[in-house]
């Protein structure tokens, strides 16, 4: 299209295809915004059409959703949030049912509690957690209590065939030609086709702008004016100061574009080779220089061979084997698991030293930038302390050191008067460098003292043994019999009698042993 008079009449028709949709039941709209480009031309397409209609027509809600997934860019996040302030101001002023609401993920969900907290290892194409987490679970959360309180709801969204080829072939397979045969009679002039959701019930997708291209997306925005006062001009120039062509759009599910494809996502996203869009943006403007701690960062947790910072167990405390192609010769390896005590404790470092240059660097708007939340900072406090067993509670001496100040922790009673780092530094000291015996103990003493506040200790045995399983084996005997029960059960496939014995007597004429709660409480000391 890209022609002001052929733009001018798609309008239009939008326009009164809007108002139609919008007329014909009760099931309440949601507008998924990002404050990019496109979900800002749908929204203003909506918002004209709807000031277009009588006050006693605008009868039904319409949702505007944002997902702050805590670790935005900073600059998008903030233009963001200033967005939704005018348009719940202007909304009020013109009498709209327009409603917009700031989503987050829980806190055990975030991107720090995660990496820090948990140690899953930054994310990958074939380790993807974020999405879910940060994007579609707190979209789709909101959806579904829509959905519960009307039985149907109807999602527009600023999603284009000519984003990308994939997402093109997503629209075409989900397209249908209308909601419902109701909807089919009484609506057969509307031209745009709207598609079910795969992952949400009762969820119609609706996008008007979907044959658009992006010449004409700005083309729009540059010549109507933003209806809440958000200067489109003023989106430009961040666009402008970029280098890639899509906006972090709302998630809904994987067929959406990620974060990781898209021109303002996530300032920590590794999914991607670089980060294209906050490089242009230091590069190509002096004044945004003071997010170089941001992209230094983000290009530290991108390392592709991060092993020697990650347990040779996964998380639940197992060594799980995998074939690995190494210079064209089949390896069989650990899978490598969460990071380390002293990686996590790292990651905790650099987040609040980025924080502190930040905020002593940025322009005035950006000073009080947070890049890890205080309830972030406790749920991570509480995985190390009571999941994790880290009893020597580094996260307050690692904020006062970094920060300056007292952690003062939201949980009541949070923190252990019973162990602290002294007994940490003790049981160090005694372990003599045997981390596997440190970390048993650590775990051994930690459960006991957990359970002595309990008045019913019922199931001590049961975690105590969960604590040997997983922390009695030296990691070269741990691997050694990982690759012993692969070996067992490889060769059990094949039902040949003589193989499962070789494989029993091959270099293991006895399975590697492992301590048992029993045999630590009766063994005999001499």
């Amino acid at each position: 299209m890209s022609d002001v008079n052929d733009l001018v009449k798609d309008v239009a028709r939008i326009n009164q295809e809007i108002q139609e949709l919008y007329c014909l039941d009760d099931v309440p709209w949601i507008i998924g915004y990002s404050g990019g480009k496109d979900s800002s031309s749908v929204l203003q397409l909506i918002w004209y059409a709807l000031v277009d209609l009588p006050p006693e027509k605008r009868h039904k809600k319409v949702y505007v959703i944002t997902t702050d997934t805590l670790v935005e860019n900073p600059i998008i996040s903030t233009w963001v949030k200033k967005s939704l302030d005018k348009m719940k101001d202007a909304a009020e002023k013109q009498g709209l049912p327009i409603e917009p609401h700031l989503l987050c993920p829980d806190i055990k969900e975030t991107f720090w509690v995660n990496l820090i907290g948990k140690g899953y290892p930054a994310p990958r194409s074939k380790f993807r957690w974020c999405t879910d987490r940060l994007k579609i679970t707190p979209s789709n959360r909101f959806v579904r209590s829509v959905v519960r309180l009307n039985g149907e709801v109807i999602l527009v969204l600023g999603t284009r065939k000519a984003e990308s080829s994939h997402r093109a072939a997503s629209m075409e397979k989900h397209e249908r030609g209308l909601v419902s045969e109701h909807l089919q009679q009484t609506v057969s002039s509307i031209q745009s086709l709207m598609y079910e959701s795969s992952s949400l019930p009762n969820a119609l997708i609706y996008s008007p702008i979907q044959n658009w291209k992006t010449d004409d997306v700005w083309l729009y925005l540059m010549q109507w004016e933003n209806p809440w006062q958000h200067s489109n001009k003023e989106l430009f120039i961040i666009y402008r100061g970029a280098t890639a062509d899509n906006e972090c759009p709302l998630v809904v599910d994987t067929s959406t574009p990620s974060c990781g494809s898209s021109r303002f996502g996530c300032w920590v996203c590794t999914l991607v080779n670089q980060d294209k869009s906050m490089e242009a943006m230091i590069i190509n403007d002096e004044a945004k220089e003071w997010m170089q701690p941001l992209l230094n960062l983000r290009n530290e947790l991108d390392i592709i061979n991060d092993r020697d910072k990650r347990d040779f167990r996964r998380m639940y405390g197992k060594v799980q084997l995998f074939e690995r192609n190494v210079d064209g010769e089949i390896s069989v390896e650990p899978i490598p698991g969460p990071y380390t005590k002293k990686w996590r404790e790292h990651w905790l470092r650099r987040v609040l030293e980025a924080q502190q240059q930040i905020r002593q660097t940025a322009p005035e708007e950006y000073r009080d930038i947070t890049l890890i939340t205080i309830g972030e900072l406790s749920e991570i406090r509480r995985i190390w302390l009571e999941e994790k067993h880290e009893f020597d509670d580094s996260v307050p001496k690692i904020y006062q050191e970094i920060m300056g100040e007292t952690f003062e922790d939201p949980r009541l009673g949070a923190g252990n008067t019973v162990l602290g780092a002294d007994e940490w530094e003790l049981l160090e000291e005694l372990s003599q460098g045997d981390t596997m015996y440190m970390e048993l103990m650590a775990k051994l003493i930690d459960t006991e003292r957990q359970y002595k506040t309990m008045a019913r200790r019922n199931g001590i045995y049961d975690d105590l043994e969960k604590c040997l399983e997983t922390s009695s084996r030296p990691q070269e005997q741990a691997i050694n019999n990982a690759h012993y029960e692969r070996n067992l059960k490889e060769a059990a496939k094949t039902g040949n009698v003589e193989q499962v014995k070789h494989a029993i007597e091959d270099k293991n004429p006895e399975p590697p042993q492992q301590l048992s709660w029993g045999s630590l409480k009766f063994q005999n000391p001499t």
